[in-house]
């Protein structure tokens, strides 16, 4: 059996090396590094992918969500309201521009945020909604939009791991994850769905006046050079990663299909199982494209669970062990712990399996075998 990876990036790029080893040459050969042909071939391409108006590049996923935030004009004081079970990015962000953030709970199936605990939370002060799009599965839009239409918030999506997902509305009309609300961010770092070899990242919006806000924060506040119009950062996807991302981006369907049959196999041998709860899939088969695979072992020790999978050669992880309201940098007299029954239980009892497009039926197998025989 091959060994196995939490992220097998190897096998991927042997499918497709060809493709990037050529995309990358063409960088090379023209030397246009910053803002060449290659990113604006990745730009236009992921507009008519996601069937988003705008897609503004920039350096990274933090970024992304940071510059988003900048181009609403949100000031100090101003509250978003985020989940407290993702990762701290989201969160970091709000801190750094001196906004107020709200940490709230989250749905027991999806891990998504909780629409209830949005409710509680607004207060005057609020200005904003961050719903991450966690796992890969899109968060209730309909039901955030709704919230946010009438109290006069932004919607701000945190796409980074859900990519190329699609939120399935009441109607039964679809949307791409990240072209629904005001505006969304999103990662290409390696291990992601759509990923670079390096870091990079993009903000989505249908807004063209935002739209043209963003392209200038993005570049130092400039429109033309040496014309500083708007407080800006330094903020692009370089060419090279463009180039990569070109030669992937044709493959992105296909890659998140392998993850969401990998992650079928998965649930289907832990089915029936009373100490696992796999994954909940709100929409279609399409709806969450599994950026990881996280379940909840319940009546177990779960990180005796760890070392077990580790001890035999498994790599797996723990996404998230600390919550955000318990985590130093952003820990506030403000948070109650009754006020976050699901994030407290969920860091106590999830776990994450290897997920990525090369999984094999031989590896799947001897995963969840070894997991069933820790829980049997």
């Amino acid at each position: 059996m091959k060994k196995i990876q939490m992220v097998d990036l190897k096998s991927q790029y042997d499918q497709i090396k060809d493709t990037v080893n050529a995309s990358i040459q063409e960088v090379l050969d023209t030397t246009s590094y910053i803002n060449g042909p290659q990113v604006h071939k990745f730009q236009k391409d992921l507009e008519d992918y996601l069937g988003a108006k705008h897609v503004i590049p920039c350096a990274n996923g933090t970024d992304a969500l940071q510059i988003a935030m900048m181009g609403l004009g949100l000031k100090p004081g101003d509250e978003v309201i985020t989940a407290d079970f993702t990762f701290a990015a989201t969160v970091e962000v709000i801190a750094l521009l001196q906004l107020t953030p709200v940490l709230v709970d989250v749905d027991a199936d999806t891990y998504n945020i909780s629409i209830e605990a949005i409710k509680k939370a607004i207060t005057p002060k609020t200005k904003a909604i961050v719903p991450v799009h966690l796992f890969g599965q899109a968060a209730n839009m309909e039901a955030i939009l709704a919230i946010a239409k009438e109290h006069n918030l932004y919607v701000i999506e945190d796409n980074a791991q859900a990519i190329g997902a699609n939120y399935k509305y009441a109607d039964g009309s679809k949307k791409k994850a990240g072209v629904i609300g005001d505006v969304a961010s999103t990662s290409f770092f390696p291990s992601k769905n759509l990923g670079c070899y390096g870091d990079g990242g993009a903000i989505f919006t249908n807004d063209d006046e935002l739209a043209h806000t963003l392209r200038g924060i993005v570049n130092h506040g400039m429109y033309v050079r040496y014309h500083h119009d708007v407080v800006g950062v330094n903020s692009r996807l370089d060419s090279i990663q463009a180039a990569v991302l070109n030669a992937k981006l044709p493959n992105l369907d296909s890659y998140n299909k392998a993850r969401s049959e990998a992650a079928a196999k998965y649930s289907a041998a832990f089915a029936g199982h009373t100490n696992i709860v796999t994954p909940v899939i709100t929409g279609d088969e399409d709806s969450h494209v599994f950026h990881q695979y996280v379940m909840r072992v319940l009546n177990t020790d779960r990180d005796a669970l760890l070392q077990h999978l580790l001890d035999k050669g498994i790599p797996c992880a723990i996404y998230y062990p600390i919550p955000l309201h318990s985590q130093k940098a952003y820990a506030d007299a403000r948070y109650n712990e009754a006020d976050f029954p699901v994030t407290n239980q969920l860091v106590k009892e999830v776990i994450a399996l290897p997920m990525h497009t090369e999984l094999d039926d031989e590896q799947i197998a001897f995963i969840t075998g070894a997991v069933l025989e820790f829980l049997k």
